[in-house]
Parts: C-alpha cells; structure tokens; sequence
C-alpha cells in the first residue's frame, strides 16, 4: 500500500459552518486513527461516520476521550460545537425503526453542529392516522428530515402538508424491487410536491448538512403564518 499524506480541510469549518466529515467504512483503524491525530492537533471536532463495532472498539483504545454512537454507527473525537437554540430545531421523522441507523446519523450530525434535534419514529404513511397525531409537532419544527425506504412516500406527503422545508432521505429498507433504496430515491426525484429536497441513498449526514445550511442562512426566521 503506497503511504500519502491525507490533506483536511480544517478551514471548513469557518467557510462553511461543518467539519468535515470523515468516512469510515472504508478507512482502516490505522487510516482512520492518523486522521483523527490531525483533528486532535488541530483542536477541531472529529467527526467519522459508518464505523463497524469493531473499528470502534480498536479506535476507543487509542483515544480515550472518543465516543462511539453505535446507534447511528458514527465516532466523535472532541467537543460538539456550541448549541445554538435561537435556530430553531430539525425535526428528523421516519417510517419505521428499520430506517433508525441514517435517521440517527442525521439526528447525530445536527447535535454535534450545534442545532437541535430530535428524532420522531414510526410514523409511515401505511398508518396516515399516525403521522396525522404528530403533524402539529411535525409544523413547530424549522426544517424536517422524512426518512423512507419501501416506496418512499412519507416526504412527498409532508411537504404537502406542512410549510417547512422538507429534506427527503431514501433508506435502503424494503423487499424486491425496493431495490436498496432506488424505488424510494426515484420516488422522492419524482415526486408531485413541489419544493421538496432530496439527497442520496442513506445520506443521512448529507442530510443534516443541507439543513443546516437553510437554518444558517435564516430561511427560516420569517416563517409563513396561516391566516
């Protein structure tokens, strides 16, 4: 294996407002480990997404103040940025709790950025009454993140419902011609609800990225007001 010398992009964080990411699946310990002693000594938050149990454990051995979220299956080194609640809170909802991995990866995403957020489960559009119960807390939100695998309807249903933006998240979740998540991907492209966002397959820290760049750019702060 020919050695290089990985080149980061600390200034990201002051350009854009997020670290940068770092993909783990990938990535070996050894890898993973020389670029979290650049964060280190950089003083700069550590953020490594899809990391196995067992990369985890390895990883955990060397830097004792690292924290895995086998939740969402994500490493963090250093602290989270500062919670800024005068932003108002992302909302990340999901058909099922077979969509929780990307949904949490999300959710985890925005609280290490300083933005609130919570999760909302099991809200499918197979049982509408369900999603119908939660849609006034689903409206208090400043942005929502719809989670779908299957079919992938739950966005397409949200964003004609609520005045919010709506960021789809196709999962990976569902049988056959489910595909591994392209039904619900081109679903959500397709969808008959205008202004509705989409990003890749099971990106939920892309996701999370894209709702803090409308949070942060103060979309939000004029929010429509029903008559």
């Amino acid at each position: 294996m020919i050695d290089h010398e990985v080149s980061l992009d600390f200034e990201r964080l002051e350009r854009l407002g997020m670290v940068e990411a770092i993909w783990g699946e990938n990535k070996s310990c050894e890898q993973i480990s020389n670029i979290l002693r650049k964060f280190e000594a950089a003083s700069q938050l550590a953020f490594v997404t899809r990391v196995s149990q067992e990369k985890a454990l390895k990883l955990l051995e060397i830097f004792k103040n690292a924290e895995y979220h086998s939740q969402s299956s994500c490493l963090t080194l250093g602290k989270p940025l500062m919670l800024e609640p005068s932003l108002g809170e992302v909302l990340v909802v999901s058909g099922g709790t077979s969509d929780l991995k990307v949904a949490s990866e999300a959710a985890l995403s925005l609280r290490m950025h300083g933005i609130q957020s919570e999760l909302l489960l099991d809200i499918g559009v197979a049982g509408l009454h369900r999603l119908l119960r939660s849609l006034k807390k689903i409206e208090k939100a400043s942005v929502v993140i719809a989670c779908a695998g299957m079919e992938g309807s739950l966005p397409t249903v949200l964003a004609g419902l609520i005045s919010k933006p709506v960021i789809g998240l196709p999962v990976s979740v569902g049988y056959g011609v489910s595909s591994g998540g392209n039904t619900a991907l081109h679903s959500m492209l397709a969808s008959c609800s205008p202004g509705l966002l989409v990003v890749n397959i099971d990106n939920g820290y892309g996701a999370a990225m894209a709702a803090l760049r409308i949070i942060r750019s103060g979309i939000c702060e004029n929010q429509y007001v029903r008559n």
